[in-house]
This record gives C-alpha cells, structure tokens and sequence, in this order.
C-alpha cells in the first residue's frame, strides 16, 4: 500500500511541477521574467537571504537545539537548497508578481546548483554530491515545460490564454494530491518528530525564512510576497535527492520530507490570511513596476 502512495506521490509532484512551469510560460515573455532581475539590489538582497541568512540562521539554531545529527544534516540540506520548483504557483496562491517569482526560481536553482556541491560539505560530513546530479532533473522538470510554454505565448498567443486555466488546474490537482498523499505517508514521521523538538525547529525556521524574505523583497508588496514564499519553501527536490542519496539513516529524509511538508500546509493556510493585511482597502492589489 505505502509503496502506491509513493508511485501517486511521484506523479503527483510531476504534474505539479510540469503543469505549473507550462502555465507560467503561457502567460509570460522573456522580457517580463528578466525584468525584475535588472534590479541590482533585489537580486543581490535575493541571494543574500537565500543564501547567507538563512543557512547562517538555520546553522546556528541546530547548534543550539539538542537533536540528532540525522535531523540536524537533513535541516542543514534544507537550509541550503534554494529555488523551490512551486514558487510560481506559491505566487499565484498568494496573489505575487509572478514573472519576478520565475526569474527568482531559476535565479535560485541555479545557484543551488553550484552552491551546494561547495557549501554542504563544510557543514555535514560524508557528503558526496556534484552539481549535474542536482541540476539535471530540476533542468527538466522545470526549464523545459517553461521554455515550451513561452514558445507557444511567443507563436500562438490566441491558444495560450485558452488553455493556460487548464493547465493551472492540472498543477492545482497535483498540489492536493500530493500534499494528501505525503501527509498520509508522513503521519508517524510527524508524530515522532513531535516528540523531538524537531517540529519546533521547523516553525522557527519557517517563521525566519519568510519574515527576512518578505522584509527585504521590495520595492513593492507583490514581490515581498515572492521573495517572502520563496524563502520559506526551500527547494525540497534537491534536498531530498542529496538526502537520498547519501544517508543510509532514514530520519534524514524524514525531517526533509516534513519540513518541505510544513514549508507547503503553512503558506496554504497562511497565504489567503496574509493577503488581508497587507491589501489595500479598495481590494486590488496592484502590479508595482520595479526600477533597476
């Protein structure tokens, strides 16, 4: 049984995945991705929390905490693997800038790529990892269906807006599915965490990553709101294939897997909530232009 969860939990991340890069490129240019990213200061303040902040804060609370050194390696992978593949459908969700959350996911992922095979052997021992591993299947999950989508925007821009909702639809499903599934799956992970302390290191986390992501992703409020979600929805593709691939302890995978989990239930649950507050009081949330 557990084994068919796992087989509808792969196929569900594929159609999430696939499925919402598609939509992204039907709706989008080259040219509104790349815009965002000729701000100076949002990338390098993009990067800085991504890559310094978090993993300096996530280091340093694992030092503190007493946990095992499976969980502390498995939240130290998270804290390093950066450029979620659901970021444009967590933007969506949270009503972002969505072109800027494209040019960050692709910002990130490729930054990880070159910045965990140098980084996560300082910090966990007994890693082995190159960047092909990691970069391969993100490359084709994500930039293929991406770049097929914007080739359909650029050739046939009477289709796209046809049949971007359905796609949207189809990433949707895959999202629920998948979050369903990995909770079913993951219960007794949950619960044995709970007894750990790990839970408590996973909110904070959590609470961290998003609240420096948000602080400084200005200018606007849309993309404090990427930068937010992005920061705190970690790259669990590339975690999990790291963790797999080099632990034989199963408690690294565990807190990778649950973590990703609460990153994905919290901006869920939170997002919609969190819209409220910050929306003006006439109700629409206005696309900010960003200035380089």
């Amino acid at each position: 049984m557990n084994e068919i969860l796992v087989i509808i939990d792969k196929i569900a991340l594929f159609t999430f995945i696939v499925f919402t890069m598609l939509g992204a490129g039907l709706g989008l240019t080259i040219k509104q991705i790349w815009q965002p990213l000729r701000s100076p200061r949002l990338v390098i303040l993009s990067l800085l929390t991504n890559f310094i902040l978090v993993p300096s804060f996530v280091y340093l609370l694992v030092q503190i905490v007493p946990l095992s050194e499976a969980l502390k390696d498995g939240l130290l992978i998270m804290a390093l693997a950066s450029g979620p593949p659901a970021l444009p459908k967590l933007a969506q969700i949270v009503k972002g800038n969505i072109a800027f959350s494209v040019g960050l996911m692709m910002l990130l992922m490729l930054g990880t790529i070159f910045y965990m095979p140098l980084v996560l052997p300082l910090v966990v021992q007994g890693v082995q990892i190159n960047s092909w591993d990691i970069g391969k299947p993100l490359l084709l999950m994500m930039i293929s269906p991406l770049v097929i989508g914007l080739f359909i925007k650029a050739k046939f821009p009477a289709i796209a807006p046809v049949i971007q909702p359905i796609f949207f639809k189809l990433s949707s499903s895959g999202l629920l599915l998948g979050l369903v599934v990995r909770l079913i799956i993951h219960t007794n992970d949950i619960i044995g965490l709970l007894k750990t302390g790990a839970i408590f290191v996973c909110a904070v986390f959590i609470i961290f990553s998003f609240s420096v992501g948000y602080l400084l992703g200005g200018p606007g409020i849309d993309t404090q709101r990427v930068l937010g979600v992005g920061t705190a929805q970690r790259n669990f593709a590339a975690a999990l294939l790291v963790g797999t691939s080099n632990f034989d302890d199963p408690n690294v995978v565990s807190i990778i897997m649950v973590t990703s989990l609460l990153m994905m239930v919290t901006v869920l649950i939170i997002g919609p909530r969190f819209i409220e507050l910050d929306q003006p009081k006439d109700g629409d949330i206005k696309q900010l232009e960003i200035s380089g």
